[in-house]
């Protein structure tokens, strides 16, 4: 009964009234602080903020719309694929081609530029959306998620945008800014998205004549909003790139994606190496976690796709608060690397209470642990890599840095859709919080690298 008055309650007036009071609170808050952010990040921030709105606009509908197109499942040689594997799968796909592609749109942005590189993964995310719109199977929810995760591997291009444009010590608190607008999306997205299900019921001709977007409407609004942030970057957004930190040194061996990518196994000491595999560990419990979220909201709480937006909204908003009011100060506080430890902790912790918790009410307060656990956590490892590597690799090994965080996320949601499917909905949150922890005892030497000098000065072994 407490459950069925709580999915109600989202259809309450009130409760609307007060869900845009939060958004415009969010907005407010950000405003406020945009007096402080450089003018060339502002612009990167919003083009972010756009982008991530389409992407979780998708994002939380996927598991719906995958249990729609399969049912109960299907049998391969034998094989029974529940939903979840199915849904964890699909999801992983879009990691797959954006592992493939990190390590080259990195390069590619180091010798053309950061400018074109993101314009051509925004041209790819739009074309992505649309075939998500209009897909009647689930291979074609697989091709949209292909076709977006070549496009989009340019999460490493965003931070060497970043580190192009900041001083060494601001760089987390730069990254937190960006990330602030990104959870600003994550928060608004999912409830748009929601409301392009409604939309898509309604009929958009009037008179006689019908025109109905159906199931479409989200796909199609995520793709025209993607091509006004395509226009808006192509107006406003200027290259970061320094042409005098790009110029080749003589005799400098300047390695390929593949050697890069190697070396981060083959020197697992060098402390570039280190903060690589912490990021991509905590990064794939995280995320893998995440993505039979819905699959277990909808077994322990009765969440549907209509209502599977709020708890994105309730999430992306403490995100949001988190990185504007309280990162910068607790960087100033703690420093990097052990502001670090601290979000792997509460994220460890975030991520078990929401596997222990039966009611609503303290699950909300276990699921907060995991939006301040990925603001402490993941932009001060960032700005500790950027310290130890130079500016003419910065996207080389930024995009090194999401092959091995999407590697992980390509084995985090197969791996936890199976236990879902068969270890219980709790199992994937238990082995999540496991993982995180194992990434605290990486980080044993985060301190030292924090104190050491950026490596504009280092030689080249980067260790």
């Amino acid at each position: 009964m407490l459950l069925q008055s709580f999915a109600q309650s989202f259809h309450s007036p009130l409760i609307r009234i007060l869900l845009g009071v939060i958004a415009i609170a969010l907005l407010y808050v950000l405003w406020r602080e945009v007096r402080k952010i450089p003018a060339k990040l502002l612009t990167l921030m919003a083009t972010a903020f756009i982008d991530m709105v389409g992407v979780l606009m998708i994002f939380p509908l996927l598991p719906f719309y995958v249990k729609q197109f399969g049912g109960s499942g299907f049998t391969f040689f034998g094989l029974h694929f529940g939903i979840g594997i199915i849904a964890g799968f699909i999801i992983a796909s879009f990691t797959v081609a954006q592992l493939v592609s990190a390590p080259v749109w990195g390069k590619f942005s180091d010798r053309v530029g950061r400018r074109p590189t993101l314009l051509i993964a925004l041209t790819a995310s739009a074309i992505a959306y649309l075939i998500f719109g209009f897909a009647d199977s689930l291979l074609m929810l697989f091709l949209s998620r292909i076709v977006q995760g070549a496009g989009g591997g340019t999460v490493g291009v965003i931070q060497a945008y970043v580190a192009d444009s900041t001083a060494p010590q601001d760089r987390a608190r730069a990254l937190g800014w960006l990330s602030a607008t990104t959870n600003l999306g994550v928060a608004l997205g999912p409830v748009l998205g929601s409301f392009a299900i409604t939309l898509g019921k309604y009929d958009l001709l009037p008179g006689a004549g019908t025109l109905h977007m159906g199931h479409a409407a989200p796909g199609i609004i995520a793709a025209i909003l993607c091509l006004i942030n395509i226009a808006f970057a192509a107006r406003f957004l200027t290259e970061s790139r320094d042409l005098s930190d790009h110029a080749p040194v003589e005799g400098e061996v300047k390695l390929t994606s593949r050697q890069a990518i190697w070396r981060v196994v083959s020197h697992s000491r060098e402390h570039s190496s280190r903060l690589i595999w912490i990021y991509a560990i905590a990064m794939g419990a995280y995320q893998g976690s995440f993505s039979v979220l819905a699959l277990f909201l909808n077994d322990r709480f009765q969440v549907t796709e209509q209502t599977i937006g709020y708890f994105f909204m309730y999430v992306g908003s403490i995100s949001v608060f988190t990185r504007v009011l309280l990162l910068g100060r607790m960087v100033d506080w703690l420093g990097e690397a052990r502001l670090s430890r601290l979000g792997l902790a509460l994220l460890a912790a975030g991520v078990l209470g929401m596997a222990l918790a039966h009611n609503l009410w303290i699950f909300a307060l276990a699921v907060a642990f995991v939006p301040l656990g990925t603001a402490f956590t993941f932009p001060c490892v960032t700005a500790l890599l950027s310290r130890v590597i130079r500016p003419r690799e910065r996207g080389l090994y930024m995009g090194m840095q999401q092959t091995y965080g999407g590697a992980a996320r390509i084995i985090a949601p197969l791996f936890f859709g199976w236990c879902f499917d068969t270890l219980g909905p709790s199992s994937p949150y238990f082995f999540a919080s496991a993982f995180i922890v194992a990434t605290i005892m990486l980080g044993s030497q985060l301190t030292q690298i924090a104190e050491k000098p950026t490596l504009a000065t280092q030689p080249a072994d980067n260790g």
